[in-house]
């Protein structure tokens, strides 16, 4: 049996890093005590963790984001989503994300293509959201929609929920991980935009897993075409079969979208 306090302490000397002080604590104890119960210890279960949030989701920052200035900016912003100035400020700090900011060449594209078959959305649950939320300007939203946004770092989490205040959404945010619980608020759509890789990393079954648990009618579901080095690879080919593989046998409806930088696909459970 682990004692508890061997966790909270390798939880402690985990977060004692900067890198991962605003990950939810819920996340850094379950990989905590995974490490101890492989025999871990010491400076080895430090690293082992920190390892394994880099690949969750450390890996995606391509500078350590300054969310009080953010905030600032946020302040002086136009308080419609029509704004130029807005989504101005929406593209910069979504450029600040490896993940969106992959996204932006096609950001235009992306939302009304994938979401045209059930558009306007009404409800959205956003999992793994990073900074997802700031593209709901580019998305066909349906007059007083709901946004639930959820991942592991409380700060990213703060600017959102600012955000939504900031324009009057009826947006809410929650510090979630996924390997460990699955969310049962229950939407239109969840998003599941580029994660399903990065928590294949932890849990090697955790992709139908969500795919089953997610109380949405549709999931929209997309891949990395890329390395973050920006390597091919042969990467669509390998995630297309990789998805197919993953929910064959069920009786969903699929859509599948083809884009310069994402693979994504539309399941209608």
């Amino acid at each position: 049996m682990i004692d508890r306090p061997d966790i909270e302490n390798l939880v402690k000397k985990v977060q004692a890093n900067k890198k991962y002080e605003a990950i939810t604590p819920k996340l850094v104890r379950r990989l905590s005590k995974s490490a101890i119960a492989r025999g871990l210890s010491g400076k080895s279960a430090v690293k082992d963790v920190r390892n394994k949030l880099h690949q969750i989701g450390g890996a995606y920052f391509k500078q350590k984001i300054d969310y009080s200035q953010c905030l600032n900016e946020l302040k002086e912003t136009d308080k419609s989503l029509n704004s130029d100035q807005l989504q101005q400020f929406c593209a910069r700090m979504m450029g600040l994300h490896a993940s969106t900011a992959e996204r932006l060449p096609i950001l235009e594209d992306f939302f009304r293509t994938c979401l045209e078959p059930i558009a306007p959305v009404k409800s959205i649950l956003d999992l793994a959201c990073g900074l997802n939320p700031l593209a709901i300007s580019w998305m066909p939203l349906q007059t007083g929609f709901t946004y639930h946004a959820c991942d592991i770092y409380m700060d990213m989490l703060s600017l959102v929920q600012s955000f939504f205040d900031h324009l009057g959404i009826d947006g809410t945010t929650e510090a979630c991980d996924l390997v460990g619980e699955v969310p049962t608020k229950p939407a239109q759509i969840a998003f599941l935009l580029k994660s399903i890789p990065c928590l294949e990393q932890v849990d090697k079954d955790i992709g139908i897993m969500l795919l089953e648990k997610i109380q949405a009618d549709h999931i929209l579901v997309s891949f990395p075409v890329q390395s973050l080095g920006g390597r091919n690879k042969g990467m669509p080919d390998f995630y297309q079969d990789h998805f197919y593989e993953m929910i064959s046998g069920k009786a969903w409806g699929i859509k599948k979208f083809t884009f310069q930088t994402e693979l994504a696909f539309l399941v209608t459970k």
